[in-house]
């Protein structure tokens, strides 16, 4: 049976000046983040709807059937402002429904909800993603600390499976490849929550995978990336990162017993 996901984020705008002596130019580019997901992803039971952030902002559901079209729901790389502030509200002051409540309610009755590492995940850079005591925070087996909490690990590190036999890890054997970086979280103390994986403890043994459950709904934390540059290209690369996430999104859209 096909299971329906919507990776909400992941994409980005830069602009650069560039200067050659006397004469300057501008451009812009666009970037998309998940591609290693996408591919990972293609064919198999999961089929996968590709939201990004530029998009969100009007595009994610405003109503629950809109988010019941889902079985599990990823936000990586995506401030709570960009639910949080449509144009109707940002630039003509109307009201709308709380994307954020909506998404705990439907967590609450059965949807999966993933949140994966970022810049703009969890607290994200400088404090700016600002998922902190909202109600999507509430459904996560983890909280978000109030200021900024990215781990860089520029010498790179390898995860410490905690739980080899939890489903999550199903088929995944040896040393992962190399990350570089984390969002740091608290873990909830609660018995239906389980740390799955982690930093080693010479890295401070931050929790990288972090599953739970609200309502009837699964949730799961994932602190590092989807791909680059927290995950090195030969983590994107690994036989074990489609199977990885195929795990992740198994249990997510698993209906509890």
């Amino acid at each position: 049976m096909t299971k329906k996901i919507l990776l909400v984020g992941e994409s980005w705008v830069s602009s650069a000046t560039h200067y050659k002596g006397f004469d300057q130019f501008g451009s812009v580019t666009f970037h998309l983040g998940a591609e290693p997901l996408v591919k990972a992803l293609a064919g198999s039971a999961f089929e996968l709807t590709y939201m990004p952030a530029h998009e969100a902002v009007e595009k994610f559901p405003f109503d629950m059937p809109g988010l019941d079209a889902y079985d599990a729901i990823i936000l990586s790389d995506i401030g709570a402002n960009s639910l949080l502030l449509p144009p109707d509200v940002w630039l003509h002051s109307r009201t709308v429904p709380n994307r954020l409540k909506l998404l705990k309610a439907w967590v609450e009755k059965g949807g999966g909800l993933l949140m994966v590492g970022g810049y703009f995940s969890f607290q994200g850079i400088d404090g700016k993603a600002r998922w902190r005591r909202t109600p999507v925070e509430d459904t996560l087996p983890v909280t978000c600390l109030p200021y900024d909490d990215r781990v860089e690990i520029p010498e790179g590190t390898v995860a410490e499976v905690v739980k080899p036999e939890h489903p999550t890890m199903q088929g995944l054997e040896g040393a992962w490849p190399v990350l570089l970086g984390v969002n740091e979280v608290e873990v909830r103390d609660r018995a239906d929550v389980e740390i799955v994986a982690r930093l080693p403890e010479d890295q401070g043994g931050l929790p990288l995978l972090v599953v739970g459950t609200h309502g009837t709904g699964r949730t799961a934390a994932w602190t590092s990336d989807i791909g680059p540059h927290w995950l090195s290209p030969a983590f994107c690369e690994w036989e074990g990162y489609g199977r990885l996430w195929k795990n992740i999104l198994g249990w997510l859209t698993e209906k509890q017993a």
